[in-house]
């Protein structure tokens, strides 16, 4: 089937690339020529395991083409719309202009059976909005809204082999799920489940889904808090917890919390959305899931503050971390890099280190110095601080670290790290809700 992608962005150049590893004929198009030409060249503007692998096979099969010219959309039968919902300036609220954008740029292009897709996160209403806007184009298109699920840092696996399928559709639409059961040929034949709905549905799985995953992590966050001041290990409690079936074990990591460019506006937009809808209780729980997730930053630095002897300037600290989650690149709200810049506005000589995350976070916190190298960041260091789970970190010898540090002492801001040993090599370990 010939596809279009419309947002060339971490959501789109993954879908597109995709599609096409899966056969279709597909163009993503993007207003970023800097982009477009990075993607036409196999080279991923973003890291994402797997990703430059089937972009390149796609490439080479001839399946795939990126533009910057919209009209190179005619022809195609299905076209997503990937653009991102930002938070807008000022507010809560989900930022629609580039979905509006990207919509009114279709229309002209459009014809008749042709389906529009949304897939990007968009308030709860906008589907029925945009559904009018095209039906009153006269194109003889629809619209349809399939969200999507994916995770950063297994985004081609999520696009290639989904764990569900949503389908938002007009009432009666049939054309549309054949259509989207086309696309997802593969998929669907491997047993991936099919949920087709209506469009408000479909749009609130996906902003449900994310604010059901914030409150967990919050939750055990909140239990860490608590057990910060009985003396309980939140870790064991997470432990026994996730042997109740009802509950379960995943997402229940007390750390440092969550960040990254979905859950953390998506929470907000959903709150300010329901606010609108008159509806403003149901989701008012989400704004302490939200200020709960802030609070294990500030606690994270507050320890490393007490680890320091509350004399914080001058002092060397070495941050490992700076994506909001490893195996991405992502620097967006990302609780690492928050406390490194924290760090450094006390006054500590903070070096940070990531093996993916420099370079973005640098062009947004150049005050803060860098090193790809674990060892030259460990060096002399008064105290160390974790925030980013990648198994580089995780999988430190504390024997060999305490022979690079001036003082060994470990802020553990994920629960990574096996305080025993630790604290045997002769490291003073902080956990998080750990005694």
């Amino acid at each position: 089937m010939k596809i279009s992608v419309i947002g060339c962005g971490y959501l789109g150049a993954v879908h597109a690339a995709a599609m096409a590893k899966l056969g279709h004929d597909v163009v993503g198009i993007d207003v970023d020529a800097g982009k477009i030409a990075q993607l036409s060249d196999g080279r991923p503007p973003f890291f994402e395991p797997g990703l430059p692998e089937i972009l390149s096979s796609a490439l080479a099969s001839g399946r795939l083409r990126f533009s910057t010219d919209i009209a190179e959309v005619a022809g195609s039968r299905v076209h997503f719309v990937a653009v991102g919902t930002p938070q807008r300036d000022g507010s809560n609220a989900a930022d629609m202009t580039y979905v509006d954008s990207a919509v009114d740029a279709l229309l002209p292009h459009l014809a008749p059976g042709d389906i529009v897709v949304g897939k990007s996160t968009v308030p709860v209403g906008s589907a029925a909005r945009l559904a009018g806007v095209i039906d009153e184009s006269g194109s003889g298109a629809v619209l349809a809204w399939n969200p999507e699920f994916l995770r950063e840092g297994f985004a081609v696996l999520d696009t290639m082999s989904p764990d569900r399928l949503v389908y938002g559709v007009a009432s009666g639409d049939d054309t549309a799920v054949a259509a989207l059961n086309e696309v997802y040929a593969t998929a669907i034949a491997a047993g991936t489940p099919v949920v087709v709905t209506d469009f408000a549905t479909a749009e609130l799985v996906k902003v449900a889904a994310n604010a059901f995953l914030a409150t967990k992590i919050s939750f055990i966050n909140a239990m860490a808090e608590i057990a910060e001041v009985t003396g309980a290990d939140v870790t064991q409690l997470a432990d026994a917890l996730g042997f109740d079936n009802r509950i379960g074990r995943r997402f229940l990591n007390a750390g440092v919390g969550f960040g990254g460019g979905c859950l953390p506006k998506d929470i907000r937009a959903f709150t300010a959305r329901a606010e609108e809808l008159g509806r403003g209780e149901s989701v008012a729980f989400l704004k302490e899931v939200d200020q709960i997730n802030l609070r294990r930053r500030q606690r994270v630095v507050d320890l490393t503050v007490h680890a320091l002897g509350s004399v914080v300037n001058e002092k060397k600290v070495a941050v490992l971390g700076l994506a909001f989650k490893p195996h991405s690149d992502d620097v967006r709200d990302s609780p690492a890099l928050d406390v490194a810049v924290q760090l450094r506005g006390l006054g500590a000589n903070v070096i940070a280190t990531d093996p993916q995350a420099i370079e973005n976070s640098r062009a947004r916190h150049p005050q803060i110095a860098y090193s790809a190298d674990i060892a030259e960041t460990l060096r002399d260091a008064d105290a160390v601080v974790l925030v980013t789970e990648w198994p580089e970190f995780a999988g430190i010898d504390p024997v060999w670290a305490a022979g690079l540090v001036r003082n060994p002492t470990i802020i553990d801001g994920r629960n990574k790290l096996d305080a025993a040993a630790w604290r045997a090599a002769g490291w003073t370990y902080h956990g998080l809700g750990r005694p």
